[in-house]
């Protein structure tokens, strides 16, 4: 492909100033990464571009649909489907991390947020107001609201707190030719029209760019607790699970590993669990403090009635270190094998007994080690196929059991992804989830919002 003019870089450079575009060829080999842990298809971008304001991605989405520059918006870069990557050296990186105030109003629990404010940061502050926004990706430490809001992003708290769509109430975006769409409103019922604000949120920068996002928040649970289960088969785990769902009690997470992940992370950093534990479970409860000390006491007896051994945090320190064994497993993985393809399905919670046995014939036939931990209350399983990949006959067996195991979520109902988004990655398989009218929808609806596929182009859908 030719390249865009020196006229569209220097239209840039005059609309937005020489510090805010960039064009070193560090800076623009530096954006053109992001977390997706296999090969993918990247090109190095024209130029990168730190905006500061609403009015800076106005102009620079007028001159990019004017010039024909394509626009790959950017948050930390944390992604696990290459949502972030450029894919055409014509275009531009935008990365929004100068873009980083918010406002809170206590008296209506509601934020007002700009995209490049971290996860973590913001939830510490307004925590100290007796204030909580749940939605917690892994990456939430150094991960942007925007990219969260970009990728619906989600978490072990999704199961009793719903992803990062629950807390979008609104969203000031801008699209084609610069124009800005408000949707939404900051307060909680607003039936006014077509839900755009929740078609944006997960729409993985394919339909504009946000420059403010409304945030709803709640009140911070007073009291946390969190025990940790180990079992001695895999349909027992999925009888707990049952057990405490069908209970009437809602664990803020509910995570769950195999025996393999168990394996892994203790030989990674031992922490003390036996080597011969087929699965664990980790149980978060939080709420009032009665009622959490009520629930644990009868969480812990449900159990112990099915057989596993349970351990319960008695402070801070000892529920960081049960939590620990979690947080360990993904650089405990890294130890195992050279290559990993880490694979985020859904299923309903009834199938995963016969699921999740499932997947380990799927490895078995391609001879790969698989490596399965997740969010198991929601049904949201983290598959890892780990290879050698010095080995291109291995690697090529890992993306055809990938195949394998997303036809297998289809088959039980339920979904290629649940918060890694589509992206690079999946993007051949959401026509498998959708038949073919429901991706001409898709397509529809971005031919709308972008009719030259200039905003993250060759991502979610191909035009």
């Amino acid at each position: 492909m030719n390249l865009v003019s020196s006229d569209g870089l220097d239209k840039l450079r005059k609309a937005l100033g020489e510090r805010k575009v960039k064009t070193s060829l560090p800076d623009r080999k530096l954006y053109s990464y992001d977390a997706t842990p296999i090969p993918i298809e990247r090109k190095t971008p024209l130029a990168v571009v730190f905006p500061e304001n609403k009015q800076d991605v106005i102009k620079l989405v007028e001159v990019c649909y004017e010039e024909n520059i394509p626009v790959f918006p950017r948050g930390a870069g944390s992604g696990l489907t290459g949502g972030a990557v450029p894919t055409d050296e014509r275009g531009v990186v935008v990365s929004f991390e100068r873009m980083d105030k918010f406002t809170v109003d206590v008296d209506n629990a509601t934020a007002t947020v700009q995209p490049g404010v971290i996860t973590a940061d913001f939830q510490a502050y307004v925590e100290k107001l007796g204030l909580f926004y749940p939605p917690d990706p892994s990456s939430f430490k150094y991960s942007t609201i925007g990219g969260n809001v970009a990728e619906n992003a989600g978490g072990p708290r999704c199961l009793k707190y719903g992803t990062t769509r629950e807390y979008v109430l609104g969203l000031e975006t801008v699209i084609k030719e610069g124009k800005v769409v408000r949707s939404g409103r900051p307060v909680l019922k607003d039936v006014a029209g077509y839900d755009i604000t929740r078609l944006l949120v997960g729409s993985e920068g394919t339909l504009g760019l946000f420059t403010e996002i409304t945030l709803k928040l709640i009140p911070r649970p007073k009291a946390r607790k969190t025990a940790l289960a180990l079992f001695d088969d895999l349909k027992t785990v999925g009888k707990a699970v049952n057990a405490i769902l069908l209970s009437g009690i809602f664990p803020s997470a509910l995570e769950f590993m195999d025996e393999d992940a168990i394996r892994a992370v203790e030989q990674y950093k031992p922490s003390g669990l036996p080597k011969g534990a087929k699965a664990l479970l980790l149980i978060e409860l939080d709420g009032h403090p009665c009622a959490v000390e009520e629930e644990l006491s009868e969480v812990r007896s449900l159990l112990e009635s099915l057989g596993a051994k349970v351990k319960v945090a008695k402070d801070e320190e000892e529920e960081q270190r049960l939590w620990s064994v979690r947080k360990n497993l993904g650089p405990a993985l890294s130890h195992l094998r050279s290559g990993k393809i880490n694979e985020d399905i859904v299923v309903p919670r009834s199938y995963l007994p016969e699921v999740l046995p499932r997947i380990r014939d799927i490895a078995k036939k391609w001879g790969l080690l698989v490596v399965v931990f997740g969010h198991i209350g929601d049904g949201n399983l983290h598959v890892n196929l780990l290879y050698d990949k010095g080995n291109e006959e291995e690697e090529r067996k890992a993306e055809r059991a990938v195949d394998e195991v997303f036809e297998l979520a289809l088959r039980f109902n339920g979904s290629i992804t649940g918060e890694h988004g589509v992206g690079l990655t999946k993007k051949k398989f959401l026509r498998w989830q959708f038949g073919d009218a429901g991706y001409e929808l898709l397509l529809g609806i971005k031919r709308v919002f972008d009719p030259k596929n200039l905003f993250n182009p060759g991502k979610l859908i191909e035009i």
